[in-house]
């Protein structure tokens, strides 16, 4: 079986808005984000229960997004698929899923697997518009994956419980971060990771010239400004303080 994971290099640390760009400052150092370990650990778990299969991670950013990409690399997957294009730059979801479709429809991977979210814009709808545009069956929130007999059965998590949910090939599925314990990368892993293949495309090379944001960014402001608060110390008294700032307030 072949499985795609679509992982992304995310900033490392505090982030920030660049006031110039009015996008996310990613100028400083970055790393795989945490969420898309967990798919690429499934992915791995997956073919070796199949005792066969290939492992390719997808990704869409700026050429040194393939330093996070070394680290899945490490892990176990076999080589990395890079779209990095100048007219991708500040892509939003209706462009970076137009994007990675196109790179997904060029491996033809019998399953796609995604992190819930990245956690330097938590949207955690990437997975689902790219489903769209592949026409593929999506299941989110999967806590348990499992394939047999050309078709998937995914435990899905869910605030009442579980769900359990059949679904053909090819599929997406966005894994949560219960379903494992990502694997560290071991010394051998980090230095095979030099080795493997790393592909980088261009827009031109999927076909996908001409890549459109649909998302406009007029202006960034700081929050308002709080009102009138009072701050108590608690010396033993601070409940009856509480409550006398309250009734004052004619709010009890």
């Amino acid at each position: 079986m072949k499985i795609a994971v679509c992982v992304k290099q995310v900033p490392e640390g505090s982030r920030r808005i660049d006031p110039e760009t009015k996008r996310l400052d990613r100028s400083g150092e970055g790393t795989l984000n945490p969420f898309d370990a967990n798919a690429v650990e499934e992915a791995l778990r997956l073919k070796d229960a199949g005792g066969e299969g290939e492992v390719v991670l997808v990704s869409m950013g700026p050429p040194k997004a393939q330093d996070a990409l070394r680290k899945a690399l490490a892990m176990g997957a076999d080589r990395a698929v890079l779209v990095s294009d100048d007219g991708a730059a500040g892509a939003d979801l209706v462009a970076t899923s137009s994007a990675l479709a196109k790179a997904l429809e060029r491996e033809g991977a019998d399953l796609i697997l995604f992190g819930q979210q990245a956690n330097d814009s938590d949207g955690a709808v990437l997975w689902a518009a790219v489903a769209d545009r592949l026409r593929l069956p999506v299941v989110s929130q999967a806590a348990e994956v499992t394939h047999a007999d050309g078709k998937l059965t995914v435990k899905r998590q869910t605030e009442f419980g579980y769900d359990v949910i059949e679904a053909p090939t090819p599929a997406v599925i966005a894994v949560s971060d219960a379903i494992n314990e990502p694997r560290y990368p071991s010394l051998k892993g980090i230095m095979g990771a030099k080795s493997k293949p790393q592909e980088t495309v261009s827009l031109a090379d999927l076909g996908a010239d001409g890549l459109e944001s649909r998302t406009e960014i007029y202006a960034l402001n700081d929050p308002p400004a709080r009102g009138d608060s009072m701050k108590v110390e608690d010396d033993g008294n601070a409940a009856q303080a509480v409550v006398d700032f309250l009734a004052e307030k004619r709010l009890v």
